[in-house]
C-alpha cells in the first residue's frame, strides 16, 4: 500500500491568501472542491481535455484536474465563484451568459467562463471566429455554443466600450 505523502501549501485564492496541507498526487480540482467548496470546479474528463474544470492560475486558463494542487503554492488561483464582488453581485460574463441563455445543464459554464474571462482581461476584440477557436478547449453537450458566443460578445463588447473603445 502506497503511503500518502502531504505538504502545506500557501495560495491566493480568489483573492485572499489560504494555507492547507495536500496530498501530493491530488490534483488541485479535487483540492478545491473538497478543502474549499468550490463546486464551480467540474470534474468532467479528468484528463484536462472537456474544460470543466478551468480556473485561472496567475491569470492564465488551466485545467485543474491535471494541475498537481502542490503547484498552485505561491500562485494565484481564481474560480468563477471569485468572479462575485464583495456585494455579492455576479461579474458581467456571468451575467451575459444568463442574459443570452448560453446556459443549459450547466456542467461546462463555469469552465467557459473562466475561459472567456480570461480573454476579457486581454482588453483585445476578438472576432466570433477568433472566439470560437479560443473557446476551443471547452466543451458542451447542449448549446451548440451559438449562445456562448454571443454571452462572450456581449461582455467582450460592452468591456470595451466602457474603456472607451468602439464596440463590434
Amino acid at each position: 500500500m502506497i503511503e500518502k505523502q502531504y505538504k502545506q501549501i500557501t495560495f491566493t485564492l480568489n483573492g485572499k491568501q489560504v494555507s492547507t496541507s495536500v496530498d501530493v498526487r491530488e490534483s488541485l480540482a479535487d483540492m478545491l472542491r473538497r478543502e474549499f467548496g468550490l463546486t464551480s470546479v467540474k470534474k468532467g474528463c479528468e484528463v484536462g481535455e472537456c474544460g470543466a474544470c478551468t480556473v485561472l492560475i496567475n491569470g492564465d486558463v488551466f485545467a485543474s484536474c491535471i494541475f498537481l494542487a502542490i503547484w498552485a503554492d505561491g500562485k494565484d488561483v481564481m474560480t468563477v465563484e471569485g468572479l462575485v464582488d464583495t456585494d455579492g453581485h455576479i461579474a458581467d460574463i456571468q451575467q451575459a451568459f444568463i442574459d443570452e441563455a448560453a446556459v443549459q445543464c450547466g456542467f461546462c459554464t463555469p469552465g467557459f467562463i473562466m475561459s472567456a474571462e480570461r480573454l476579457l482581461r486581454t482588453g483585445k476584440r476578438y472576432t466570433r471566429d477568433e472566439l470560437r477557436k479560443e473557446l476551443s478547449g471547452n466543451m458542451c453537450r447542449c448549446t451548440g455554443y451559438h449562445n456562448i458566443i454571443n454571452a462572450v460578445e456581449k461582455a467582450m463588447n460592452a468591456r470595451l466600450e466602457a474603456a472607451g473603445k468602439q464596440p463590434v
